[in-house]
């Protein structure tokens, strides 16, 4: 499954808490644009900062939604200022995660 790379990488999966990383929040995205230039810039800051762990761009009323990992609520400020400082938004709201029931990254196979 390697050699045909339906095998992308292998990975350690680490315990957030123990890390300190407890609170995971979802964050909602309006663009403030919609051209290339623009998108390469939200891609090169969402890619460029480490507590961002995914980024999609939705079909619907919003553009994106990224969710991340942060230690808590001041961290997630400093999150949300250093990505408004790089890249130019028209909407940002977030959702933060009360109780996680099932998360996994295994593929229904």
């Amino acid at each position: 499954m390697e050699s045909n790379g339906v095998i992308t990488a292998r990975v350690a999966l680490l315990d957030p808490d123990k890390l300190d990383l407890k609170l995971l929040v979802f964050l909602l995205i309006k663009a403030a644009r919609h051209d290339a230039q623009w998108l390469d810039q939200f891609a090169k800051a969402t890619k460029s900062m480490p507590e961002i762990l995914s980024v999609h761009r939705m079909s619907g009323d919003l553009d994106y939604m990224l969710r991340a990992r942060v230690k808590d609520m001041s961290d997630y400020d400093l999150l949300y200022r250093r990505l408004i400082e790089r890249v130019d938004l028209a909407d940002v709201s977030a959702s933060f995660v009360m109780e996680t029931i099932k998360d996994t990254n295994t593929l229904p196979l």
